[in-house]
């Protein structure tokens, strides 16, 4: 388990994405095409439930980076709400995080 804020940001985002794609590309089919709502409900609770964290990971980093501006906060949803967005965004925090290492943060 990552030890920094925007470590456990990244790792809660890639879940959060895998998640995401799990539902649009498998679940939604199953229920559509294959008759099994059930798998919508399950995969989506447990999507919902990694957005909720997601967020409460996004809002940890704001509080502990300077980082308290609605652009981020804006970034981060959009991020979240398109297929692949959240690992675009891990790309991004992948950068920064090299960065505070580089600096010794």
């Amino acid at each position: 388990m990552p030890t920094t804020p925007l470590g456990r940001l990244r790792l809660i985002g890639f879940i959060e994405g895998w998640s995401y794609l799990i539902l649009l590309g498998v679940a939604m089919p199953l229920k559509y095409w294959a008759g099994m709502p059930l798998a919508v409900r399950i995969v989506g609770s447990a999507h919902g439930a990694l957005f909720i964290l997601f967020f409460a990971a996004v809002a940890e980093v704001s509080i502990k980076r300077p980082w308290k501006s609605w652009k981020f906060w804006a970034i981060a949803f959009i991020a979240s709400i398109i297929p692949f967005g959240t690992f675009v965004f891990d790309a991004w925090l992948k950068r920064i995080e090299a960065k505070d290492q580089k600096a010794g943060r």
